[in-house]
């Protein structure tokens, strides 16, 4: 590959970078072209972008990004797909819900991940599929906002009735 083709592929991979606040490093390596093409389908879905790399240039890239995202080298062996999303747990669940449903070994596999300003490695995949997205986590505070006024409400209409209820058996005696 020419420099110049290099660094076109770094300035790209830093533009993605730079737009997506979450990032996954993971190995499809040998998966068939069937299983990568429902792959790429199901992170379309989910509007997850996944691109394959060579290692040597995501760092180069991860370089020209602010931050220190050295804890990542170590994920960067053998074959890398950066699964890129602004959900921070779509990724996640995308590979949890792809490999329980697979009989091959288990791909794609995490390598190493980027959320929320936070490293994971591949033992963390759980715990990042658990992660609430900034929606769920915005409907969870307008929820319990909401139930006090509810509450209140309910009180005071079930009390209204009682009242009612009881001025309207004291008329009738």
């Amino acid at each position: 590959m020419r420099k110049e083709d290099k660094g076109v592929i770094i300035e790209q991979l830093t533009t993605l970078l730079n737009e997506y606040p979450n990032f996954y490093l993971t190995d499809i390596e040998a998966m068939d072209a069937e299983t990568t093409s429902r792959l790429r389908r199901e992170c379309f879905k989910n509007e997850v972008k996944l691109v394959v790399v060579k290692n040597s240039l995501l760092r180069k890239a991860l370089e020209n990004v602010e931050g220190d995202f050295s804890p990542l080298h170590s994920a960067m062996k053998g074959n890398t797909a950066v699964m890129l999303s602004m959900v921070a747990n779509a990724p996640a669940r995308l590979i949890k819900d792809f490999t329980k449903d697979s009989k091959e070994d288990g791909k794609p596999q995490l390598k190493g991940a980027y959320v929320q300003e936070g490293f994971y490695d591949a033992a963390s995949l759980d715990m990042l599929v658990s992660i609430k997205s900034k929606k769920e986590l915005i409907a969870d505070v307008i929820a319990l906002l909401e139930s006090p006024a509810k509450n209140v409400i309910s009180a005071l209409q079930s009390s209204g009735q009682t009242i009612h209820g009881l001025l309207k058996t004291l008329e009738e005696r």
